[in-house]
């Protein structure tokens, strides 16, 4: 199974039938729709995300030193339209 380290780096991603979860060093992306299927399709899928998660807050969990919050995120600079 393809996995990623939680909040190990900012480049990691993994598809899960559908769902994408996207590492980053302050926050996971998750994004896309997962259907989980009452079937061996549906249980594999399941599990994946079931590990996934589990890890993240195991590294959550893990760090004694978690803040409370995360720093809001700069304000990206904004660049005057050259078209108008």
């Amino acid at each position: 199974m393809t996995t990623i380290k939680p909040f190990a780096n900012d480049a990691d991603s993994v598809e899960i039938a559908g769902m994408t979860v996207e590492n980053g060093t302050d926050k996971i992306a998750v994004y896309g729709n997962l259907d989980i299927t009452y079937d061996k399709a549906g249980l594999a899928a399941a599990r994946k995300l079931k590990a996934l998660v589990n890890a993240v807050v195991a590294t959550l969990e893990a760090d004694k030193s978690l803040p409370d919050q995360v720093k809001p995120q700069k304000a990206a600079d904004e660049v005057e339209n050259p078209f108008g």
